[in-house]
Parts: C-alpha cells; sequence; structure tokens
C-alpha cells in the first residue's frame, strides 16, 4: 500500500515538517551537484558509520565529529526514490505529530527517533564500515507516534492489483501496521553486514514513536503545570 494522503485536518502550518522536507531536497540536490567520488566521499564522512561511532574504527580528515553524525547523516539519501519516498511518509504523517506536540518539541521528538534508530539498526554490528544514511528512521518514529494518536484516521492509499493501481481508504493503523509488521519481517530475514535498506533502524524508530510521543504531548504539558 502506497499512501497519497489522509484525512486528518491540522490547526496550523507545520513549519517543522516543511523546513525538513526543503532541507532534505537541498541537501539532495548538493550530492547530485557533487562529482561521483566527492558524493561518496560525503556519505562516508557525514553519514552514521558505526565503527566509527563505537570508537571501534579511526577515519583521517573527518567533517565533524563521529557523534555527530547521528543527526547528519538523516538528511542524506542514497538516490531520488528513497528521497521522494520518505519525505512522502513525512509529508502525510508529521503534521499532524507536529501539530499535537508543538514545532520545538517535534524537532527534540524527531532527532531522538532518528538516533534511537540508528542505534537500533547498529548494534546487530557495531563494527561495521558501512555508513547509514536517511531519514527513514527519524520518520519512522513519526510513524509509530502517528498510529498512537490517530489510529483510525483514514489514509487513502494506492494498493497495486496487476499493472492497475486502485484507491481505497484504509484506518491508519491498518496501513501503518502492514508496515511496520514488513520491516520487522525483513530485519529479521536480512543478512546483517551487507547493504542495502536499514530495517533495523525502521523497527527501532518505530518503536520509539510509540513510546516517546506521549512525553512530548501538549496536553500532557499542561496538566503537569
Amino acid at each position: 500500500m502506497i499512501p497519497l494522503r489522509d484525512d486528518n485536518p491540522i490547526r496550523g502550518v507545520p513549519v517543522v515538517t516543511i523546513a525538513t522536507i526543503l532541507l532534505c531536497t537541498l541537501v539532495f540536490l548538493w550530492q547530485l551537484s557533487l562529482p561521483a567520488a566527492a558524493a561518496q566521499r560525503a556519505v562516508n564522512l557525514l553519514g552514521f558509520v558505526p565503527a566509527l561511532v563505537f570508537g571501534h574504527a579511526r577515519v583521517e580528515g573527518q567533517w565533524v565529529p563521529a557523534g555527530a553524525t547521528i543527526f547528519t547523516s538523516l538528511f542524506l539519501h542514497g538516490g531520488f526514490l528513497h528521497l521522494l519516498g520518505n519525505m512522502l511518509y513525512l509529508w502525510i504523517f508529521g503534521d499532524n505529530v507536529e501539530d499535537r506536540v508543538g514545532h520545538g518539541r517535534f524537532v527534540v521528538f524527531y532527532l531522538l527517533c532518528g538516533a534511537i534508530a540508528a542505534f537500533s539498526q547498529a548494534l546487530f554490528d557495531t563494527h561495521s564500515m558501512l555508513p547509514m544514511i536517511g531519514a527513514s528512521g527519524a520518520i519512522s518514529g513519526v510513524l509509530g507516534a502517528y498510529v498512537v494518536l490517530y489510529p483510525r484516521a483514514n489514509v487513502l492509499v494506492a494498493v497495486p492489483l496487476l499493472v492497475i493501481f486502485y484507491t481505497l481508504r484504509v484506518p491508519a493503523f491498518v496501513v501503518l501496521g502492514f508496515w511496520f509488521v514488513a520491516q520487522l519481517a525483513s530485519s529479521v530475514l536480512t543478512e546483517s553486514g551487507i547493504g542495502g535498506v536499514a530495517f533495523g533502524a525502521h523497527v527501532g524508530g518505530f518503536v520509539a514513536g510509540v513510546v516517546l510521543i506521549r512525553w512530548f504531548l501538549r496536553e500532557r504539558r499542561r496538566n503537569r503545570s
């Protein structure tokens, strides 16, 4: 199922969601502007490399501290479809989560979920020199938050049947539940230590979003005050 939009209204402008999409797009255009060797070097030095972060290896000429790559890696992407898929999910589901928690807390929530997602993948092989890039770990946290906050919100999805796509409205818990099960199954079946999709990061980010979102809600802050 490919989500196209939801029917969940918001009360304001999702400035952080929009800014994140614009920033990821600008960074991707910068990546495209680089020669192939320089673009790969940018991925190696700004991507999240477990061996560097856990201190098992060192690289000369590092652009930022190894720990900072937990966050710089969230804005790099490996291709147009990688970027498009991530930004589509962020646009559909991020605005409502941002609307519910507020702009500032959404920034913290997004980055925290991204960090937890990265470590969830890295713990499978802390000596790996493969760089992880992409916003999908942080966005997985947004999806986890959305399914907690709006499980029955209608999501318009496109479903392929042979060569034809059909559209239908499905509750969010079905769409995102199906997505999570697919990521979990893929993380179990995928051999660690090889390149490809970081399914473990998706699972870790989603679980982080489910667990953490209640601590970021505006309603909780009001009740405590």
